[in-house]
């Protein structure tokens, strides 16, 4: 953990728990987010805590309900919601039900600006209200500090301590000054220094890293995509040619990847070996269409290139791997990891055989600070920049068994597909894009001929972290330009769609 100043979040299952430290990261402050039940232990570095929302009423009889003795009158406390509604609750106030639920967009319509907590707020600034329980009468030590048109204590001070609670969420966008908000608790409040800052990660990691793995060499898996890369990188710059990645090329990549991927990496200097295991690949998966099966074997497959490849390697002690922040919260979640939707959604780990110690460099880190990092570690932008593309790669966007000639296909139609958001700028603009080949075929007429060829359907959606998703509205004369292209250079396919739907109901790939 850095020594950096912090603030420690106490989750209750909230969705937005996550938003709560996106938000004091973007202040240059670190934070981290532990289950409310964890005792956490407060460390010199930790300045103040806050209590995240949660879905269960103060009433529940499963309600989470922290030990506030850690914590209360020995750091700044900010209830946030359900966080805020518990600090009422335990000290002899009322939380009921709410006549019908309070959700949305609300205004703040009285303040108290002489309190830290709401200075520099304007009145009737807009907030987002989440919760089917309100508080109806507060302990006579609670001092409202705001309030709107519905909710009469929509923020309290505990008199006598920096002790605070808004039943609002400021984390969110809706809340026009929320970050004004959190700001003043963290920043004015709690006193952090703002220090967290790409330049003192690389600074402090390089030098824990070098710490902990001295002269052993390290072996890290890479994909071409943003984690995997930083965290080559980053490893690279703290122990040199100890780090040896393996790139492995299970023939299910897009047009040119293994090729042009590889390359960058080595004319940056980094120790990459590249393993073309395609045929492997394609002989497990001959004859397979059920995707959960695929995913399996796809994962089992690259499993037994790595270990192949890592034995061929004398005297490796650590395993290195691009595990991100939302990965560690979730498996440390309240509510416990979530159910599995998919197999091998990205390649998490290898088996216990392999006898590794695991080193994580980026395990504190969401992905838009991964990606800060890595330009400030010069990583090219077409690295930092690649859209996410799933662990199994292709195997998921060719519906039913997989052939080399269909591997031929939709990487030449996802080929036409990038190349064109690419040159018109709306690559940028899209989280994700690819295409997908469907197991239909459909008459159609070339010239004086009539084919019956495959369709192929396009999807390309905005997204923050992929948990929801929505279709993004290409310009038509784009799209037409796409599928004139696709039908007239692509043997094989004569029809294009276009996937407009969302994420949920669907998911953002098809399998």
């Amino acid at each position: 953990m850095p020594m950096e100043d912090m603030i420690l979040i106490l989750d209750f299952g909230s969705q937005y728990t996550q938003l709560i430290a996106r938000r004091i990261r973007e202040l240059n402050v670190y934070c981290e987010i532990h289950p409310y039940n964890a005792n956490y232990p407060l460390t010199p570095n930790v300045k103040g805590v806050i209590l995240s929302g949660s879905p269960f009423s103060v009433y529940d009889s499963k309600a989470p309900i922290p030990n506030l003795d850690l914590y209360r009158h020995q750091r700044p406390l900010l209830g946030i919601c359900f966080g805020a509604q518990y600090l009422v609750f335990h000290d002899g106030g009322k939380v009921q039900s709410s006549p019908s639920r309070e959700y949305g967009r609300a205004r703040l319509v009285n303040i108290n600006r002489q309190n830290t907590l709401m200075q520099n707020v304007d009145l009737n600034t807009q907030v987002w209200m989440s919760h089917g329980d309100t508080i109806t009468d507060i302990p006579a030590n609670f001092e409202p500090v705001c309030s709107t048109a519905d909710v009469k204590f929509a923020g309290f001070k505990i008199q006598g301590e920096d002790t605070y609670g808004i039943q609002f969420h400021p984390e969110v966008h809706h809340s026009e000054q929320g970050k004004t908000i959190i700001k003043n608790f963290v920043v004015d409040i709690c006193h952090c220094q703002q220090s967290w800052t790409p330049a003192s990660f690389i600074e402090s990691s390089v030098s824990a890293l070098q710490k902990q793995l001295q002269n052993d060499k390290v072996i890290l898996g890479i994909s071409g995509g943003v984690d995997s890369s930083v965290a080559a990188y980053l490893l690279h710059k703290a122990i040199g040619t100890n780090m040896i990645g393996i790139f492995v090329n299970n023939g299910l990549l897009r047009k040119n990847e293994f090729e042009t991927v590889l390359s960058n990496y080595k004319l940056t200097g980094l120790n990459v070996i590249g393993v073309d295991a395609s045929q492997q690949f394609y002989a497990n998966l001959r004859g397979v269409t059920d995707p959960e099966q695929k995913r399996k074997i796809i994962g089992k497959t690259f499993i037994d290139v790595f270990d192949a490849e890592a034995k061929k390697i004398n005297d490796v002690k650590w395993l290195a791997q691009g595990t991100i922040y939302p990965d560690v919260i979730e498996s440390m979640s309240v509510k416990g990891p979530s159910a599995t939707i998919k197999s091998h959604h990205n390649v998490g780990g290898l088996p216990d055989f392999m006898k590794l110690k695991v080193v994580e460099p980026l395990r504190l880190l969401f992905k838009d600070e991964v990606r800060n990092i890595g330009r400030n570690l010069n990583i090219p932008e077409i690295l930092l920049n690649r859209h996410p593309f799933p662990g199994p790669g292709l195997g998921i966007r060719i519906l039913g068994d997989i052939t080399e000639e269909k591997v031929r296909i939709l990487q030449e139609v996802d080929h036409i597909f990038i190349t064109n958001l690419l040159e018109s700028g709306w690559y940028n603009k899209v989280w994700q894009a690819g295409a997908i080949l469907l197991p239909v075929r459909s008459v159609g007429v070339m010239g004086d001929e009539r084919t019956y060829e495959n369709c192929v359907a396009l999807r390309a959606v905005h997204s923050t972290d992929g948990m929801t998703a929505d279709w993004v509205h290409l310009p038509y004369e784009l799209l037409a330009k796409i599928s004139n292209e696709i039908i007239n250079k692509v043997r094989g396919v004569n029809r294009v769609v276009y996937d407009i739907s969302s994420k949920p109901p669907a998911t953002i790939e098809w399998e």
